[in-house]
């Protein structure tokens, strides 16, 4: 399974504060930390970034300058994107953005992957709200492939994202989640490759529950063909591992946590 290292948000203030400054030690730092404990894509999540859109392209030099890894690139500012993309070094592997969805307000992001070649997310929502259950969210998926290959986005540079939701407040879309991944297996031949923000599952809940949460749910999804997560690779690095011996992805050995 890809880990996508979550750690560098614009919501977490070190980080924050480290991208107004454009100091790089913060940022270089975390991504490392990332890298070390088994993420091989760092997610770089600007937020919306008005009037900065020079902001991604700054992320994506200082984290590749430390981590041969790709970046995915978390904003839904498209002239950030594009920035971040022209910079990008394709030599670790395919950029990923992050995200579209079947929003007509997203939908110019396909073209920005189309153009450059890269991975995408697409977020299986429309404008009209949040899908009720697993076949709403399979219908919405065949859309945006649909859409994707209009512009030229073989299925192969598609992450689904089925939007995972939070437990404490909408429990009944955790298994419908589950659902959703197994179903979107069948939507194309080979399967389509899939992603979900794992912490999602487990915001709003107490701190010291949060770990226990994200790591039992990544074991169902990943029972069900899951493909990536965007999580934080340092919390859920022995859980990835272990799920490998269990799923035969890995040959057992008492030593496995350590290679």
């Amino acid at each position: 399974m890809l880990i996508i290292g979550e750690k560098l948000s614009i919501i977490a203030k070190r980080v924050r504060e480290a991208m107004a400054k454009r100091d790089k030690g913060p940022i270089q730092e975390i991504a490392k930390k990332q890298y070390e404990h088994g993420a091989r894509m760092i997610d770089a999540n600007i937020g919306p970034a008005e009037g900065q859109e020079d902001l991604m392209e700054w992320m994506v030099t200082t984290i590749q300058e430390v981590v041969q890894a790709p970046v995915c690139l978390d904003t839904t500012n498209y002239d950030a994107l594009e920035m971040g993309l022209k910079v990008h070094n394709n030599e670790w592997g395919r950029a990923l953005i992050n995200s579209t969805s079947n929003d007509p307000e997203r939908w110019p992001i396909m073209d920005l992957a189309a153009k450059y070649g890269c991975d995408i997310i697409a977020l299986t929502v429309g404008k009209g709200g949040l899908p009720a259950d697993a076949e709403e969210r399979s219908a919405i998926a065949a859309e945006l492939m649909a859409r994707a290959g209009e512009v030229g986005i073989p299925m192969e540079n598609i992450y689904l994202d089925p939007l995972v939701l939070q437990v404490a407040t909408t429990q009944d879309q955790a298994l419908k989640v589950i659902q959703t991944i197994r179903m979107f297996q069948d939507l194309n031949d080979p399967p389509m490759k899939t992603v979900v923000g794992l912490s999602n599952i487990s915001n709003g809940c107490p701190k010291q529950m949060r770990p226990i949460l994200n790591a039992h749910y990544l074991s169902l999804l990943s029972y069900e063909g899951l493909s990536a997560a965007i999580a934080d690779a340092e919390e859920i690095v022995t859980t990835v591992k272990t799920i490998d011996i269990f799923l035969g992805k890995t040959l057992y050995a008492h030593s496995y946590l350590e290679m």
